[in-house]
C-alpha cells in the first residue's frame, strides 16, 4: 500500500524548501508548462488535434477522457517520445520541443509510467537510483571506471537519496530486493519514489491508480495531495473518483480535442463530458470511473 502520514512527505517538503529558495533568488514564471496547437496525426489517425493547455507551479491538473482520446499522446510529446506536426510547447517560458528526453530530469520534469517501468536486473534501490541521476556530478569515464573516491562519494550520495525516497514512501526495508518478487501495488510505489527523487518541478502521473485496490487508491490521494504547491502535478487517470478529489482543475481531451477544461465539479456537469463517458465508455465501468461519481 502507499505509506501516507498526516503531513507532507520529506520528499515534498525538500521539494519545497528548495522551491522557496528558488523562489527567493529569481521571480517564479507564472506558468509551469504552456501547450499551444498541439497536432499529432498517426496516418489518417488524429490522435492530438489542436491541443492547448497550461499547468501553473504547484497546481494538480488532470488530463481525462475516454480510451483512445490522446492522454498518453499527450504525455509522449512532452517528453519528447513523438513529434507533433504542429504546436509549441513552452517550460518556464523557454521551448521545450525538440530536447532530448534524457535531459528532461535535469529541466525539472519526471514522469511514471502506465505501468512501472521498473528495470527488472536491478534491485529497488537501484531502481530508484537512476532517478536521482541528475545529481550526480560529472566525473569523466576514468574515475568512474577506476572507482576512485570522488565517484564513490557521489554513488552514496545517490543511494543516500534513493533510500530517503524508499523510506518517505514506506519502502526502505525493500532496498535489496528486486521488482519482480514484489506485488504490483508495491512496484508502483517504487517507481512513484523513482520519480519523486529527482525532485521535480513537474510531476507527469500516467494512469497512477491503475492495478490498486481501494485502500491503495485512498493513500495515492493523500500522497498526490501533499505534493500540491511543492510541484506541478499532470495526472492521466480513468478513475475518476481519484481525479475529482486531488485535481485543482481537469482537462478533458474526446478524438484528441479538448472539449471541456475547469474546476472538477464544472466539468463533472458538462454535458459534453457525459457524453463522451456515458455514451462511449462508462457504461462499461463502474460508477467510480463516472465524471463527477463518488465512492
Amino acid at each position: 500500500m502507499f505509506h501516507s502520514a498526516g503531513r507532507p512527505p520529506k520528499v515534498g517538503v525538500s521539494s519545497i524548501s528548495i522551491a522557496r529558495e528558488r523562489e527567493a533568488e529569481e521571480p517564479s514564471p507564472a506558468v509551469s508548462l504552456t501547450v499551444r496547437g498541439l497536432t499529432v496525426r498517426f496516418g489518417g489517425i488524429t490522435a492530438l488535434d489542436d491541443v492547448s493547455l497550461a499547468i501553473e507551479p504547484g497546481e494538480v491538473l488532470g488530463v481525462i477522457g475516454p480510451n483512445g482520446a490522446g492522454k498518453t499522446t499527450l504525455f509522449n510529446v512532452i517528453c519528447g517520445f513523438i513529434a507533433p506536426q504542429s504546436g509549441t510547447l513552452e517550460w518556464k517560458g523557454q521551448v521545450l520541443t525538440g530536447v532530448r528526453t534524457d535531459r528532461l530530469a535535469r529541466l525539472g520534469i519526471a514522469r511514471t509510467l502506465q505501468g512501472t517501468g521498473l528495470f527488472a536486473g536491478l534491485t529497488v534501490l537501484e531502481n530508484v537510483m537512476v532517478g536521482a541521476e541528475r545529481f550526480r556530478r560529472p566525473a569523466g569515464f576514468l574515475p568512474a571506471m577506476l572507482g576512485l573516491p570522488r565517484s564513490d562519494r557521489d554513488e552514496r550520495a545517490l543511494a543516500a537519496r534513493a533510500r530517503a525516497a524508499l523510506r518517505e514512501l514506506g519502502c526502505e526495508e525493500l532496498a535489496t530486493r528486486l521488482p519482480a518478487t514484489l506485488p504490483y501495488a508495491v512496484q508502483k510505489r517504487i517507481a512513484l519514489a523513482r520519480a519523486l527523487v529527482a525532485e521535480p518541478e513537474l510531476l507527469l502521473l500516467d494512469e497512477p491508480a491503475g492495478g490498486l485496490g481501494a485502500p491503495e487508491l485512498g493513500e495515492l490521494g493523500a500522497r498526490i495531495r501533499a505534493l500540491r504547491g511543492s510541484m506541478a502535478v499532470m495526472l492521466v487517470e480513468h478513475r475518476m473518483d481519484l481525479v475529482m478529489s486531488v485535481c485543482d482543475r481537469v482537462v478533458v481531451l474526446d478524438f484528441g480535442r479538448v472539449i471541456a477544461h475547469g474546476d472538477p465539479a464544472h466539468v463533472g456537469r458538462d454535458e459534453r463530458v457525459l457524453e463522451a463517458y456515458l455514451g462511449r465508455e462508462a457504461e462499461r465501468g463502474s460508477p467510480g470511473d463516472r465524471p463527477g461519481a463518488a465512492r
